[in-house]
């Protein structure tokens, strides 16, 4: 061994041990939680919408139940899924001369069965009858391939939609019904939409909805153009104002993992927790700057990912991008649906494994996922919010004046970064003590009891029950206040939510 290639080997070492510690270091930041700083509402829009498995699978027990777990921890009112004129729903049939034939069972079924368990539906108008579609060959890739075709005869349509319409203001009241949102179609600048050219063929689909549904009553709220990646609504809007169609809301999707070519036209690289609320600020601008510039913003799906990456969407990395998310969104958009709330859900075929990266905050057999826990945790935030100077804390006010703060440490999905160290300074606030909860991959997340019993693909009902006990958070821990302050220690992919005691 040469002289120069020891000193060498040497150097390599002795960098190697001063950055493996430096690695491992807890990161520093100190923020002041000001109760006299500048507030502002925050409306819970993150949470009164979710997205769902197509409208079939409502009639699920499995479905049902998920939905009624999550209601309990969440702000739940609304409940979206596709398909409610697959042909498995019934709606549509002709009979042999080629007149309609509509049949409302099914469509009662499903949506008493939300009515019940106390949410209301956010109508997906959508996909197409096979026997009233202009290509029964337009199926789409999706396990239940459903028809995106356009009608092939627009009077029939007319007379589905608008006997839909009647039923539901018959069976449930206007009253009620008019509190419902309808929304035209899904996604209509992909795949989920065959009309060529696909803008122009879109806008006759709505027109001829939105007619239809106001002429059952005024009073049914109708929007679109649901649109994936943040598409059209500047083109939508400005055909709605020049044709004097009705709109009532303008909505649209985007997902962490978009393209920014997708989204901006550009080639930037936008991180995963930055996505959503770029192309949400930009459907909020275009809607400012258009002809109809006070048109609510519903963002009728979102996640951190459209793929199944089980590091993300099955991880407690959704709790700091939830959070951050919620931050950043806040003030330009009204509502937001996340999707979905469960993993009973079938666009891929049947659910073939517990965690596979579903979009659910609720895994098969009813276990909940980080996720599900940081709609818990956030649930509990103020009705205010109040300014800080950070980018990882979000600081908001009850109504009986007890502080609800979030607290993150957010790295890239599948890494694993420093422990953050966040010192809480009180100030205009008489705080003694503090009570802290954790969400992270030793707090809340199923998968380490998952792993230690060999990740079962059909896990026993024994296997279930400690899978579902596993995920119970902890109980809160007591932290005393000292001289104003208090220290959190807080792990990679770590939410924490800290409760004053007033």
């Amino acid at each position: 061994m040469t002289r120069r290639l020891l000193s060498s080997l040497l150097l390599s070492l002795s960098l190697s041990l001063y950055l493996i510690p430096a690695a491992a270091q807890a990161t520093k930041e100190t923020v002041t939680v000001d109760g006299a700083a500048e507030a502002h509402a925050l409306p819970h829009f993150w949470e009164h919408m979710f997205g769902s498995g197509r409208a079939i699978l409502s009639l699920r027990e499995s479905y049902r139940q998920d939905l009624r777990d999550v209601k309990k921890v969440t702000g739940m009112e609304y409940i979206r899924f596709h398909a409610i004129f697959h042909d498995e729903v019934g709606v549509y049939d002709e009979d042999t001369q080629g007149n309609p034939v509509l049949n409302f069972s099914y469509v009662d079924q499903i949506y008493d069965g939300l009515l019940a368990n106390g949410v209301r539906p956010f109508l997906e108008l959508s996909f197409m009858p096979k026997k009233l579609a202009s290509n029964k060959d337009a199926l789409h890739a999706f396990w239940y391939k459903q028809n995106v075709s356009p009608p092939a005869d627009y009077p029939k349509w007319d007379e589905m939609i608008t006997q839909f319409a009647k039923h539901l203001v018959e069976r449930y009241g206007i009253d009620e019904v008019s509190q419902w949102y309808f929304e035209v179609w899904n996604e209509p600048n992909i795949d989920f939409w065959a009309g060529e050219p696909h803008q122009a063929t879109y806008f006759e689909l709505y027109d001829h909805t939105a007619h239809d549904l106001k002429e059952v009553s005024p009073r049914l709220r109708v929007g679109g153009p649901a649109t994936a990646q943040a598409a059209w609504a500047d083109a939508f809007i400005k055909h709605c104002a020049d044709n004097k169609i009705p709109v009532d809301f303008v909505s649209s999707h985007v997902y962490g993992n978009d393209k920014a070519e997708d989204v901006f036209g550009t080639h930037e690289q936008i991180p995963r927790n930055r996505m959503v609320c770029r192309a949400v600020g930009k459907v909020h601008d275009q809607i400012k700057s258009s002809a109809l510039p006070t048109l609510p913003l519903i963002w009728s799906e979102f996640n951190a990912s459209y793929a199944n990456e089980p590091d993300v969407t099955d991880a407690p990395y959704m709790g700091p991008w939830l959070a951050d998310t919620i931050r950043q969104c806040d003030g330009l958009v009204n509502e937001m649906s996340y999707w979905t709330f469960s993993d009973v859900f079938e666009e891929q075929g049947v659910v073939k494994q517990p965690f596979y990266g579903g979009y659910g905050l609720i895994a098969e057999d009813g276990v909940p996922k980080p996720a599900f826990n940081a709609f818990l945790l956030l649930h509990q935030l103020g009705e205010q919010r109040l300014a800080a100077s950070s980018d990882d804390v979000l600081v908001t006010r009850r109504k009986d004046g007890t502080l609800a703060i979030a607290v993150w440490n957010m790295v890239d999905p599948g890494a694993r970064g420093p422990e953050k160290e966040v010192e809480l300074r009180f100030a205009h606030a008489r705080v003694s003590s503090v009570q802290v909860t954790h969400l992270d991959p030793d707090h809340g997340d199923v998968h380490k009891v998952y792993e230690a019993m060999g990740s079962p693909r059909y896990p026993t009902k024994q296997q279930i029950e400690k899978l579902r006990a596993a995920t119970k958070l902890s109980p809160p821990e007591m932290h005393e206040v000292k001289n104003a302050s208090v220290t959190l220690r807080i792990p990679s992919q770590g939410l924490v939510l800290v409760e004053t005691k007033p």
